[in-house]
């Protein structure tokens, strides 16, 4: 990424966009799986809005491919995002 690109999201930021970008290269979703968790949190900082909408997951894994450049795997995201709305007590 180069800093003369625009943010995709301004109230996400730079950082977790470059972020979201070294997070990609990592080899195996076990070793993706803490981070995605750390960029989904941020993104539900970020978007309160998105807490309880139907299609958050679809929603952050959007957002994070557009962050990522295409390269994080949407499916993946969403399945984080289960996972943290399971803990919390949010059936879907």
């Amino acid at each position: 990424m180069r800093y003369t690109d625009k943010m995709v999201d301004r109230q996400v930021g730079r950082n977790a966009e470059l972020f979201s970008q070294a997070v990609a290269e990592l080899d195996s979703p076990a070793e993706r799986y803490p981070y995605l968790r750390i960029l989904v949190s941020l993104v539900e900082q970020a978007h309160p809005e998105w807490r309880q909408a139907p299609n958050k997951g679809s929603q952050i894994a959007g957002l994070l491919d557009r962050m990522s450049e295409g390269t994080l795997d949407s499916d993946e995201v969403k399945e984080v995002v289960r996972v943290r709305d399971e803990e919390r007590g949010y059936y879907r």
